[in-house]
């Protein structure tokens, strides 16, 4: 099993438009093979001293069987047709793609 952190900055005014175009595909990627868990997160204000907070990122939580179905899911024609919905509502993305030790 993978874990995925993919960190999605939004430009800003656009965070509740991502959300609900995300959310409309969460039940097209839960439905793929090898999907395990799949959803949409923002930062919390808390206290903690070492929190970094933004307001404008949107941090989805992944879990995949594999490092192949992780692939497949990034090709996939309802994902080609999500990334072309929110692309001019992303600043910037990046991923960690980890696996437990």
């Amino acid at each position: 099993m993978i874990n995925v952190l993919a960190s999605l900055r939004i430009k800003e005014g656009h965070l509740s438009e991502f959300i609900s175009v995300f959310k409309e595909n969460i039940p097209n990627v839960l439905r793929e093979a090898g999907c395990i868990e799949y959803f949409p997160s923002i930062d919390v204000v808390t206290e903690l001293p070492s929190q970094v907070f933004h307001e404008n990122i949107v941090t989805v939580i992944e879990k995949w069987e594999s490092v192949e179905h992780l692939v497949a899911h990034s090709i996939s024609p309802h994902m080609l047709a999500y990334g072309n919905q929110v692309k001019d509502m992303l600043e910037n993305v990046s991923l960690k793609i980890l696996k437990e030790v």
